[in-house]
């Protein structure tokens, strides 16, 4: 079956757990406008519906997570983000500015580099298949990690260690990850699916309404939104102004896709 005609998204229930798959193996599961929307939808879904209790995240495949955002759908003129602008202000891949009140696990299937990463920063678990990585290699392209994983590592990680990863833009594997505390599990990649659905029904057995507060109060959840990030997005934004404007922004990915070196210019 073609990308044409098969959906960018999976949707599927077990139970009252709600899997949500990026199904786009033959991009790296990278993100479009309808990744974008099929995301922000599952977890629109699963917040409306009080028979869902936990929502996992995972990609197509035995290779990528998520690759970030759609590099060659973009150099092809498309768009990445959705028209609607709700939907866009549910952030990169529906997801990073989406918060919502049931428990996300991310099950990493693979790499999950850049844009997948910050997915996974954007989950409240994350189960990982041994083989995978992350990363947030942005600086070595002359951008910078704009989906929330500037402020997100720095939260979610020791700050000398989240620093290292930020500006080295090295990958650290998932034996690290959970080492660090980032990742609850890690598992062989068949027993990955298996794993996850396991910590999601050990949460779903949980009064649903307890596990909702629960969360809400520790990410500072209020009326669909993290008031504490409001000002990390704002810092992101104007720093964004500056970074994807600048020269460097345009010779990083040009000398990654001419197999060379960028030569950076501070301008």
């Amino acid at each position: 079956m073609s990308e044409t005609t098969s959906p960018a998204v999976l949707v599927e229930r077990k139970g009252h757990v709600l899997i949500a798959t990026i199904n786009r193996p033959e991009a790296r599961n990278a993100v479009n406008a309808a990744v974008h929307v099929g995301l922000g939808e599952a977890l629109e879904q699963a917040e409306n519906d009080p028979e869902v209790r936990v929502v996992i995240l995972t990609g197509a495949g035995d290779q990528a997570f998520c690759a970030g955002a759609d590099l060659k759908a973009l150099s092809r003129g498309e768009r990445l983000t959705p028209e609607d602008k709700a939907q866009r202000a549910w952030g990169f891949a529906g997801v990073v500015q989406h918060p919502i009140s049931k428990p996300m696990i991310a099950a990493v299937n693979g790499f999950a580099l850049g844009g997948g990463t910050e997915l996974a920063l954007s989950c409240d678990l994350v189960v990982a298949a041994d083989h995978a990585q992350f990363g947030l290699p942005e600086v070595k392209r002359g951008i910078y990690a704009a989906a929330g994983g500037a402020f997100r590592i720095a939260q979610q990680l020791p700050i000398k260690v989240a620093m290292e990863m930020l500006l080295t833009g090295e990958p650290f594997s998932a034996q690290r990850a959970f080492e660090l505390g980032f990742a609850n599990r890690v598992v062989p990649l068949d027993k990955l699916m298996e794993t996850a659905i396991d910590l999601a029904n050990r949460i779903a057995v949980n009064a649903p309404l307890s596990v909702q507060a629960s969360k809400r109060i520790a990410m500072g959840i209020a009326e669909g939104a993290i008031a504490n990030d409001a000002a990390y997005w704002e810092a992101n934004n104007r720093e964004g102004r500056v970074v994807m404007q600048s020269q460097d922004a345009k010779e990083g990915p040009l000398a990654f896709a001419q197999k060379r070196q960028p030569v950076w210019q501070a301008k």
